[in-house]
């Protein structure tokens, strides 16, 4: 990473790393998100507290951060939209603020296609929600449109996107390991059912 890309990369970072989830949860009255459900901070298992409310809202602020990184930098950035993304994103998967853990990445990165590439943010939102409805297995959507995005990088021809759209796929994979691990004994759990 250059020196030029360093600004960019942390105000993406200070962004990304916003646990609104925790926050969110806290302020509600709801406790620490993180010993709830899978103890993720992120939609889903905000809404394992019986709030769709807090869940609706967790969701929309990860992908508004996302999406507030890259919109930074193509004002005061332009050039390095890719590290403000690549920040929003780290910091969402290893928040400083909470000893380098974090969200699985998913709303986040959709927020960061939003004002990178809109049509891969409209391929990556109908696959979400689509696998979401029909077969309501969170992971399985997130990875899947998170996929997706690369995808529709290479299909338009916008190659400069591909390396770092494919490294940010996989590190939203990474960090459902443990639900693909869950997938594989037959035991993830699905939206709308508690969890133990």
């Amino acid at each position: 990473m250059t020196v030029s890309a360093l600004l960019p990369f942390a105000i993406g970072y200070l962004l990304g790393a916003i646990p609104f989830g925790l926050i969110l949860t806290a302020l509600a009255g709801k406790g620490d998100i993180r010993a709830i459900g899978s103890g993720n901070i992120g939609a889903t298992n905000v809404l394992r507290t019986g709030s769709k409310g807090l869940a609706a809202a967790t969701l929309i602020l990860d992908v508004l951060k996302g999406a507030a990184a890259v919109l930074v930098a193509q004002r005061y950035f332009p050039g390095y939209e890719i590290a403000a993304a690549a920040g929003a994103l780290v910091g969402h998967l290893y928040s400083m603020w909470l000893r380098f853990q974090g969200g699985k990445g998913v709303a986040t990165l959709l927020g960061i296609l939003i004002p990178l590439l809109p049509l891969a943010a409209i391929v990556y939102a109908v696959v979400w929600l689509g696998l979401l409805v029909t077969l309501r297995i969170s992971s399985v959507a997130g990875m899947s449109a998170a996929v997706s995005a690369p995808i529709v990088a290479l299909v338009t021809g916008r190659m400069d996107l591909v390396p770092a759209l494919a490294v940010f796929a996989l590190l939203v994979i990474y960090k459902h390991r443990e639900n693909i691990a869950r997938l594989r004994n037959g035991t993830e759990p699905r939206v709308g059912r508690s969890r133990a």
